[in-house]
């Protein structure tokens, strides 16, 4: 329902601005038809209808909502370094062509006036729409890392309570079923013992299922890199030493757990700074690093904060720090205003030690 109101809005309010400039007649219903089809089409064709509109533009010299729509429906699918191109090229064809018809046009209006109105209506809604789906996607990789660590803390307390406790029962009832009982209590205690142990395994199997769907491992990392550099993020990655196996899946997905959360920190510490991130595999460690720099503009002398993480206020580097803990690592963050680096040492299996050295 939205959708067709914004459709009828955008076509009234632009037909409406032809009709004031004196057009009538079939012209303006062509017109109207015109500027609703391209709205009809901007969800499954943004580029195509951002064209559209304008063309619409430069032969009428206005469709001044229908620029604006489009452009920020046409943000939304800018996400490689192919689209920022193939959108600036377009952008500066419809610039030269807007200034020539203004410079040709009797009483034409000064270019400052022509490239703020081109700004005003086709840049400005373009990194609006650009920058609302980079804050959809921050947002949709913090819930997924806020429901991961939640998953993973359910699990811990299951095992480390419930199975305790179950375990406790067990053996109880097993030293109940091996002493002098009557018969019809001995059967009630061999019963309420195989329960417990049924229980038990019950709960190490839902722990198994929860801990299975933590996410990927050092697999998954080409994947995250692949996916922040379509989004516009500078990242390079660099790889030095033998790669050997990890200890088990708990330190691998520690590595890859490292790398999201250290890119989604970096890319928040300085959004549009370049980041690095180093898997050095050492003989008895794999050292991963994610840091990014900021250019100074003021002078030296400004202090940051090193300490452990957690207090350098990113999200989920607390539980991070948990997480490569129990996998037998270390974890250090250093955030300042002109630098964020994360570092992480994840032990290596001792089969894969004696293999490196």
């Amino acid at each position: 329902m939205v959708r067709y109101v914004l459709v009828v809005a955008v076509a009234v309010a632009d037909t409406a601005l032809l009709w004031l400039d004196g057009a009538g007649g079939w012209t303006l219903a062509a017109y109207a038809v015109s500027v609703a089809s391209v709205m009809a089409a901007v969800d499954r064709l943004p580029f195509a209808a951002f064209l559209a509109a304008l063309a619409l533009a430069v032969f009428t010299g206005g469709s001044l909502a229908l620029l604006v729509c489009t452009g920020f429906h046409a943000g939304h699918r800018v996400r490689t370094r192919s689209d920022v191109v193939v959108t600036a090229v377009v952008l500066a064809a419809y610039v030269g062509v807007v200034l020539m018809v203004a410079q040709r046009a009797p009483g034409g209006q000064e270019p400052w006036t022509v490239l703020a109105r081109v700004a005003v209506l086709t840049v400005l809604p373009l990194l609006a729409g650009r920058y609302l789906v980079r804050q959809r996607e921050q947002l949709r990789r913090e819930r997924d890392l806020v429901a991961e660590r939640e998953r993973l803390r359910i699990s811990r307390d299951m095992h480390d309570s419930l199975g305790h406790l179950l375990s406790l029962v067990s053996v109880r009832a097993a030293a109940l079923e091996a002493g002098p009982l009557p018969a019809d209590q001995r059967r009630a205690v061999h019963g309420l013992a195989a329960a417990a142990r049924t229980a038990a395994a019950e709960l190490h199997h839902v722990v198994g299922t929860l801990r299975r769907h933590e996410g990927p491992g050092l697999e998954g990392i080409d994947g995250l890199v692949a996916r922040l550099r379509a989004a516009g993020v500078a990242v390079t990655a660099e790889t030095s030493g033998r790669s050997v196996p990890l200890p088990g899946e708990d330190v691998a997905r520690a590595a890859y757990r490292v790398v999201q959360e250290g890119l989604t920190n970096a890319v928040r510490h300085a959004p549009g700074a370049p980041v690095t991130l180093s898997l050095d595999w050492q003989p008895d460690a794999l050292l991963v690093t994610v840091a990014n720099l900021v250019p100074r503009r003021a002078p030296t002398g400004e202090t940051g904060g090193t300490g452990p993480a957690g207090e350098t206020g990113g999200t989920g580097l607390a539980g991070l720090s948990e997480r490569v803990g129990a996998a037998g690592g270390l974890l250090r963050v250093r955030s300042e205003p002109h630098e964020f680096r994360l570092v992480a040492m994840l032990p290596l299996a001792p089969a894969a030690t004696g293999a490196a050295a």
